[in-house]
């Protein structure tokens, strides 16, 4: 009899511990669905209802439009996002939402882009410059890509806020002049380091250099190296659970 109540007791604490770790494993499960939605898609963004974990912790908010034309903007990105990311390298939404609220924080007037792609940050960037009154100068190598984010830039209206140099940016950003409110690197990576020496002393005084793709698998440790040695410079690395971005501030 004692027996049997013992195997009755053990057989008790195995399914309670198998229970626990079911438990565990599906609340890992949800939280690594929780982070992966501030990937590509963002679907929660886009259907317009905040996320909130289960300890009620804030996670990400929509995206809201104040005017009809931002409205528009917003549509076009959103048509860019589910139907042209493919082959170009874009940043997700999460990060084209830091570009916007940077330039327009920083009451930004001429941002400098190298790798305009299909243009689809430099339409997050133009979002808040049609409001600063600046202007987005934007340079690509391949004129496919080019070609399509001029489409990109007229079909979401924002084409007047913005000159796209087709060439080598190692060259073409010899003819740049400054200040530069933000600088914004999303092209080669070994060519960060070039890219910052050329355009840092145009940078102004309280301007950003963001450049993205800043993760242990993809940054340049030369470039790395430049942005957190430098007491000029104050530099942070975020979002480094997507892709990576950084945001380093030139000192007044």
């Amino acid at each position: 009899m004692l027996k049997k109540i013992i195997l009755g007791i053990a057989a008790m604490v195995i399914l309670a511990g198998v229970m626990s770790i079911t438990a565990q494993e599906a609340n890992d499960e949800s939280g690594r669905r929780q982070r992966r939605g501030t990937g590509r898609g963002n679907r929660s963004m886009r259907s317009g209802q905040s996320q909130f974990a289960q300890d009620g912790s804030f996670i990400e908010s929509p995206l809201l439009s104040k005017t009809e034309e931002e409205k528009k903007i917003l549509s076009v990105l959103d048509d860019m996002d589910r139907n042209q990311r493919r082959g170009m390298m874009n940043v997700p939404v999460e990060d084209g939402r830091l570009l916007r609220l940077l330039t327009e924080a920083i009451g930004a007037k001429h941002v400098v882009e190298i790798g305009t792609s299909n243009g689809y940050s430099g339409i997050w960037f133009c979002l808040a410059l049609r409001t600063t009154g600046g202007k987005l100068t934007t340079h690509d190598i391949d004129e496919g890509r080019a070609a399509l984010a001029r489409e990109n830039f007229k079909r979401a209206g924002v084409d007047k806020l913005v000159t796209l140099v087709f060439g080598d940016a190692h060259e073409t950003v010899k003819n740049l002049k400054g200040p530069i409110d933000i600088l914004f690197l999303d092209a080669d990576k070994p060519g960060y380091i070039d890219y910052l020496n050329k355009l840092l002393p145009l940078v102004r005084p309280g301007g950003l250099v963001i450049a993205h793709n800043m993760n242990p698998r993809m940054a340049d440790p030369k470039y790395v190296k430049a942005i957190t040695t430098n007491p000029d410079l104050e530099t942070l690395l975020l979002h480094k659970d997507i892709g990576g971005i950084s945001v380093t501030l030139k000192k007044r």
